[in-house]
This record gives structure tokens, C-alpha cells and sequence, in this order.
């Protein structure tokens, strides 16, 4: 596990927007690129009252790899109208990152990977396509 201040994550994620292809970040219209410190019961998909009971006896979150997530419409579902007043938002989480990867390279590496396949949701990727180019 590494740890890394706020501001180091904010960077790591700078980092993976800046190497992003610029036609990439050109054809994003309204999406908005946050992190937060953990996944909600509400990013999880569930509950606050069952979420609640998804910890383990140390209090930890059963569902803690959870490592980023698109929030919004896919511009496939935008293709029959689509009000832009609200933001989509691609949300990357810290804790699972520092949980799951050892060192900083690798965790900026895995940021940008995130991104990626937040990314590809937004252009319209089920899981399994994005399995299949690498980006589970």
C-alpha cells in the first residue's frame, strides 16, 4: 500500500488527464473529472442503511476496489436529446488506488487507466468491450 496526500492524487490525476489524446478530451462535453476519498454507498449502488451493514468485523467496506465510475449519459444515450444543465461526472477514488497499488508510479499509471475506462463508458463501452482492450 502507498499513501499519498491529496495533493499528490490531485496530481496523479492531472497527470493521467494531460496524457490523455487530445481528440479524447476534445469530444467530452460536460463531464466533470472529481476524486473522492472512498466509494459511497450511493457510488456502490446501494443504501446508506445497507451499505451500513457491507463492512467486515474491522469496519472496512466489503466493496473497497471499487476504483473510479461514470456517473451520467454515454453520448449514445445522449443521441435522442440531452439536457446539459448537470454535469456527467467520471469520479476516481483515492483509498483504492493506495489500497490496491504499491508505489506512486503505479498508482498514476492505474489512475490513467481508470480515466480510460470511466472514459469509454462515457463514449458507450459496456464492460466487456472494455475487457477486451485491456481496461478492466
Amino acid at each position: 500500500m502507498y499513501r499519498m496526500t491529496d495533493e499528490e492524487f490531485e496530481s496523479a490525476i492531472a497527470e493521467a488527464l494531460d496524457a490523455m489524446p487530445e481528440q479524447f478530451m476534445e469530444a467530452l462535453q460536460n463531464v466533470a473529472v472529481v476524486w473522492e476519498e472512498e466509494p459511497s454507498a450511493y457510488h456502490l449502488g446501494y443504501d446508506e442503511e445497507w451499505g451500513a451493514e457491507m463492512r467486515d468485523a474491522e469496519g472496512e467496506d466489503e466493496f473497497d476496489d471499487l476504483l473510479g465510475l461514470f456517473d451520467g449519459l454515454s453520448i449514445v444515450e445522449r443521441a435522442n436529446g440531452y439536457d446539459d444543465d448537470i454535469p456527467d461526472v467520471i469520479t476516481v477514488f483515492k483509498g483504492p488506488h493506495e489500497r490496491c497499488f504499491d508505489s506512486r508510479e503505479e498508482i498514476v499509471e492505474e489512475v490513467g487507466k481508470t480515466i480510460i475506462h470511466e472514459l469509454g463508458h462515457y463514449f458507450g463501452l459496456n464492460e466487456d468491450q472494455l475487457a477486451a482492450m485491456g481496461y478492466e
